[in-house]
């Protein structure tokens, strides 16, 4: 819990930083455009966030699923979105990803940056979490866990009197 957070993860290989207005708001917000499919980009970003090069050790890691429309929500208004998916550590830091892909059949709507052909644009948004606001809820959690734990082995204990 006390660990520190991450820093934001570095870009698939091969890809390029967008200039976009939108996409240069927010430091914790950037995106990319890359030829990498999607499984690519999640295997990408996973290899990233589930390790703890502090302690050399995996660390349990969340992969949530959201519907596309929840993009202009949780991303930013404005975004296209063909998949937008979760990568968090619970009682910690989120990673979203949101990607918008090309479809194969019009190929006409490749992006065109740099000269070159993309075939989908990606945002990644870093959700920091403070350690002190971490720690708390874990200790209020762990005080609730055992009021439950009290609370059900009194009542055991009474119905085995009765």
């Amino acid at each position: 819990m006390a660990l520190p957070g991450y820093s934001f993860p570095v870009p698939p290989p091969d890809s390029i930083k967008s200039e976009e207005p939108a996409d240069l708001e927010s430091p914790l917000r950037r995106g990319y455009f890359t030829n990498y499919s999607r499984a690519e980009v999640l295997a990408w970003y996973e290899k990233q966030f589930d390790y703890s090069p502090l302690l050399n050790i995996k660390l349990p890691t969340l992969l949530l699923n959201y519907p596309p429309e929840y993009a202009q929500t949780i991303i930013r208004d404005q975004t296209g979105s063909t998949y937008l998916q979760e990568f968090t550590h619970p009682f910690r830091e989120s990673l979203y990803i949101n990607g918008f892909e090309t479809p194969e059949s019009n190929l006409q709507l490749l992006f065109y940056v740099d000269e070159k052909f993309w075939y989908q644009k990606i945002i990644i948004r870093q959700v920091p979490s403070n350690v002190f606001i971490r720690e708390g809820i874990f200790i209020v959690s762990m005080v609730m866990v055992v009021i439950l734990y009290n609370g059900f082995e009194k009542l055991i204990r009474r119905k085995k009197n009765e």
